[in-house]
């Protein structure tokens, strides 16, 4: 009888170790991770719900963006009928609803019997109801038929990467937001101002029409649908950009024709240092938004500026006086004194800038590492070209708050790059390690044209709450301490006004634009080579406009063309034109 007894005590103990089992499970499902189930945090209690209702959604309450003039980027609200599946079960007056719609009654019908869940009645885009039409519906009363407002995010949004993206990312939601658990099934800011502001944005609960059901998908308490959603009249809050959202379409419109596959175009409001465009490319696939690196703003990355630097060089050399007025350089010489291609001739300092000479900009560069091996880095920085360029501050309980996240840029990588002569030389030219982005060019050039005064660039100019009354402004933020003389910046504006009259200037081609225009031209070489064995080029030109009343600051980019494709003026011109034109 030993073994048997044994078998028994196995038997038992087996027994007793499953039931403590199930009931651990148990207290796991019912007691401890109702709200963030395993690995995937599943909300138990929502899924629960979800079972037993039927419901769609009308605002998933997460705030959105505006432009400057309150314009939605982001969505747009349109007056849409609903229709819910029990439908098909109830005689009602489906006759009367398809004359008010001007649809055939068989068609409403037949949507409604293939109809699982509640949907937006639609031909093949959601039918846009009138006021008269949304009035007349909702006076019939029919349980299960509603007109509303309906929020529709859009899919291919303006200024996309700027926003940025949203998603599902319940492990990062629960590093950023520990205390919110059981809401970590939202969507997040991923990248761009989406992510930046997430904590602003986050919903305080859809608002959506909700009915209940039975297990056989049939009414429960009636035919009552109910309306939920948030009761605070100034939650979610928008966040109002600096983006023009009717300037910010014809960018991008301009940017697609000239087809410009990798780069873009930033505009800046020079009076108040606000971003009023942004166009990055390659544009986001909605559907696979982390193909070819869509989702990253180039316009905030760092990339080899070539001459663009040139600005700086000069700057630094008219502050520090080591160029005479009358001196000449001998243009037809490369950096090495060999002949050039472009053969140029002996010119002063003026004259070399806008024809773009490298001899005299390598020969100042060096003139100046004589002086100080950190006057590059110095006049880099006066000027708005690197360093953490964007708004940031304390905001409520965020302290040093960054409205963007932006690459801040370097003249040189390493400290012996500094005292090296060719090195130094390739640098003063925009090669080697320097590295700027398109939004602190456009900076250095706001900055120039404002007489040398700083600001930080501003992309949200407030919070506003639901009602349109606002929460928070972010106010200007100067930075009187360290610029330029305005003597210099005053010979800046000419010296980038000639890049344009010039007949030898790189900028002629925008001679004959409604607005007078200055700038600097920039081809870098990157060092890397296409099939083709091609070396490949970032092309650039930065300035501003108009010329006597500055009032815009524009940077054009394209990265990674072969030399002999790929030009970019006819593009600033048309963009010019078309601003032109947007002012009339």
């Amino acid at each position: 009888g030993y073994m048997r007894k044994k078998r028994y005590i196995f038997f038992s103990v087996t027994l007793i170790i499953m039931f403590l089992l199930l009931i651990a499970r148990l207290v796991q499902l019912q007691l401890i991770e109702t709200e963030s189930y395993s690995k995937h945090h599943i909300n138990l209690i929502e899924e629960s719900v979800a079972q037993r209702t039927q419901e769609i959604i009308i605002d998933d309450g997460r705030g959105q963006f505006l432009d400057r003039n309150n314009q939605p980027l982001t969505y747009s609200e349109k007056s849409v009928l609903i229709l819910f599946p029990f439908l098909k079960t109830m005689r009602w007056d489906s006759g009367k609803i398809a004359s008010i719609l001007e649809v055939s009654e068989d068609q409403l019908l037949d949507q409604i019997d293939k109809a699982k869940e509640p949907f937006v009645f639609s031909e093949i885009d959601p039918l846009i109801l009138s006021d008269e039409q949304v009035e007349q519906i909702n006076h019939l009363k029919i349980p299960g038929v509603f007109a509303v407002r309906k929020k529709f995010i859009e899919k291919n949004p303006l200024a996309a990467q700027f926003i940025g993206i949203t998603g599902e990312q319940a492990e990062t939601f629960l590093k950023r937001y520990p205390d919110k658990k059981g809401m970590q099934n939202q969507k997040i800011g991923i990248t761009g101002l989406q992510k930046q502001f997430d904590e602003f944005l986050l919903p305080d609960g859809a608002s959506k029409l909700v009915y209940h059901v039975d297990a056989m998908g049939g009414p429960l308490f009636g035919i009552n649908v109910k309306y939920t959603g948030p009761s605070n009249p100034f939650f979610p809050v928008n966040i109002q950009t600096t983006l023009n959202k009717d300037l910010q379409d014809k960018l991008e419109k301009l940017v697609d024709q000239y087809k410009i596959k990798k780069g873009g175009v930033l505009l800046m409001d020079i009076e108040k240092n606000e971003i009023l465009a942004d166009v990055s490319r390659p544009k986001i696939n909605p559907k696979h938004p982390y193909e070819n690196n869509a989702v990253e703003n180039l316009m905030l990355k760092q990339q080899i500026p070539g001459s663009i630097f040139k600005t700086v060089v000069a700057a630094a050399s008219i502050e520090t006086g080591v160029v005479k007025e009358n001196e000449t350089f001998p243009c037809s010489e490369d950096l090495y004194g060999k002949p050039t291609e472009r053969a140029l001739g002996d010119l002063n300092f003026d004259e070399s800038f806008s024809a773009s000479c490298n001899r005299a900009f390598g020969d100042l560069a060096k003139r100046l590492k004589g002086k100080d091996p950190n006057l590059l880095e110095e006049y880099a920085k006066k000027l708005g070209l690197i360093g953490k360029i964007s708004w940031q501050g304390d905001v409520y309980h965020f302290t040093d708050f960054r409205q963007l996240r932006e690459d801040e840029g370097q003249v040189f990588s390493k400290e012996d790059s500094k005292v090296d002569d060719n090195f130094v030389a390739q640098t003063g030219i925009g090669q080697q390690e320097v590295r700027v982005t398109p939004l602190a060019v456009a900076n250095m050039m706001a900055t120039i044209a404002r007489g040398g005064e700083r600001q930080a660039a501003k992309a949200v100019s407030a919070i506003k709450y639901q009602d349109g009354t606002t929460m928070m402004d972010f106010p200007k933020q100067g930075n009187k301490d360290d610029s330029i003389s305005k003597v210099t910046a005053m010979k800046l504006q000419g010296m980038l006004r000639h890049v344009v009259t010039s007949n030898q200037g790189t900028g002629r081609w925008f001679q004959n634009l409604p607005y007078e225009v200055a700038g600097k031209s920039g081809t870098a070489e990157t060092g890397i080579y296409n099939e083709n064995n091609q070396q490949l080029h970032n092309k650039w030109f930065a300035g501003y406009f108009p010329f006597n009343q500055p009032k815009y600051a524009l940077v054009v980019v394209n990265l990674g063309v072969p030399e002999n494709e790929g030009g970019i003026n006819p593009l600033f011109s048309d963009i010019i034109q078309s601003i032109y034109e947007y002012d009339q």
